[in-house]
């Protein structure tokens, strides 16, 4: 058995790309390869691409260099949104050997022969017309809480974004796959899973190839509940538009999904949301804010936020900033607007000089450490149930509560991937919470 190839992944992006990477892998597990760490000298590298921020790009160039350093006859391969998008800029990167799009990418085995470095990067992409069938996918095996894909691609137009191009339209998993798929992932340990997909609250469309809503999101949830040894469902990130009151209800009545809420707002102007092609205004947003407080106000609010958006003065921009200050959220993501092809918002007028983008998000990130701060402490002094993850980081254990609070506790292998009952005490200098526990340890 010693001549068994090994392979290695890095995953840039969202937990979408986590939980592809993560069948990806399995799939070549199956085929004899042996997964191992980034770090380690392999037969193979998989790089999964992201096409969301420049940063992205960038990104990819290092670590295709960072492979090569470990092991410069290595079989580089590409694949995700970044590589559907551009392909061809991809391919002749130094070093890489097979760029696959959007519908190749879970097909990989296929166009890998003896692992022979190519004298030119290889494309396999598709129109993304193509990319009109599901794969199923979830990731374990890499940390205590797994990510399980439930929808994929996007109808939205949005007019920064190119994911509608990097992924197709929109389709969901079949209900009952997404639930053998949460039952498989609650045989194997796995406390808590995930919610993911581009736009997770469209779930139902396409679920059996056509355009109908077979199921509903708030149909998903219900269903999810009920599978057995699941401990802990998060959402992921989930449109204003698409959170229904009766979703925010359930899940506050819910034996396992928690109170927390990741939801795009993108800009606090009316005028900014309308050239981005939102489809809704500020005024749903605080109503979806509203409605969680009112029934669970202890739960955690994630927000998107760009700035520098083609158009954005500002006037705009202070709108953005007094409306999410005046709001009560948990944290903030802030994304500098970056021009993306082929989107329409690269062809727009008022283009925002970047030293201003970059003002405007250092304000929005200094917000967001503001916001974080005053939701830890509004939760000093309450019980939680946290979950401990696997890392040993400088003498301490770190776990998220069920409203994503972050703690620490000194280390003690013992607790890994255990839930346990404690009482926030206080916020340590790093801004993660100190803790006592309420029951004794599991």
């Amino acid at each position: 058995m010693e001549n068994r190839k090994k392979v290695a992944f890095y995953t840039l992006g969202c937990k979408l790309n986590f939980s592809e990477t993560s069948t990806i892998a399995r799939t070549l597990q199956d085929e004899g390869f042996d997964r191992v760490g980034f770090e380690e000298v392999a037969d193979m590298y998989v790089i999964n691409t992201c096409s969301v921020t420049e940063n992205a790009d960038k990104q990819f160039k290092q670590v295709v260099r960072k492979a090569m350093k470990l092991n410069n006859k290595a079989f580089v391969a590409a694949v995700g949104c970044y590589a559907q998008l551009k392909p061809e800029e991809l391919a002749a990167v130094d070093g890489v050997d097979l760029v696959l799009g959007a519908t190749e990418k879970f097909k990989l085995t296929d166009y890998i022969n003896d692992l022979s470095k190519n004298d030119f990067g290889e494309v396999h992409s598709c129109e993304i017309s193509e990319a009109d069938f599901y794969v199923g996918s979830y990731s374990i095996g890499d940390r205590t809480r797994a990510f399980l894909k439930v929808q994929d691609g996007c109808d939205y137009k949005c007019t920064y974004c190119t994911i509608p191009l990097a992924r197709g339209i929109s389709r969901s998993d079949e209900l009952e796959n997404v639930l053998k798929n949460a039952a498989e992932i609650s045989k194997q340990n796995i406390k808590e899973i995930v919610l993911t997909g581009v736009n997770i609250g469209d779930y139902g469309k396409g679920e059996f190839g056509n355009k109908k809503h077979e199921h509903t999101f708030l149909e998903l949830v219900r269903e999810l509940d009920k599978v057995e040894g699941i401990e802990r469902l998060r959402i992921s990130s989930i449109e204003p538009n698409l959170l229904k009151n009766e979703t925010i209800e359930f899940v506050s009545k819910s034996r396992t999904f928690v109170p927390h809420f990741h939801i795009p707002l993108q800009s606090g102007s009316n005028d900014i949301l309308k050239l981005m092609k939102r489809r809704y205004q500020r005024e749903i947003y605080t109503e979806r804010v509203n409605k969680i407080r009112e029934v669970m106000p202890h739960a955690c609010i994630g927000v998107d936020v760009i700035v520098g958006f083609p158009g954005e003065t500002d006037e705009h921009f202070l709108e953005t900033y007094h409306f999410v200050n005046d709001m009560d959220i948990s944290y903030l993501h802030v994304f500098t607007y970056s021009e993306r092809d082929n989107t329409e918002a690269a062809t727009m007028a008022g283009i925002v000089p970047a030293n201003v983008r970059a003002k405007r998000s250092k304000m929005m990130r200094s917000l967001s450490v503001k916001k974080r701060r005053a939701f830890y402490e509004s939760q000093l002094g309450t019980n939680r149930t946290v979950l401990f993850e696997s890392e040993n980081k400088e003498g301490y254990i770190h776990g998220f509560t069920e409203n994503y609070v972050k703690v620490k506790t000194p280390w003690n292998p013992e607790l890994v991937n255990t839930l346990q009952k404690i009482n926030l005490t206080k916020i340590d200098e790093d801004g993660s919470v100190r803790m006592e526990f309420v029951t004794t340890l599991v």
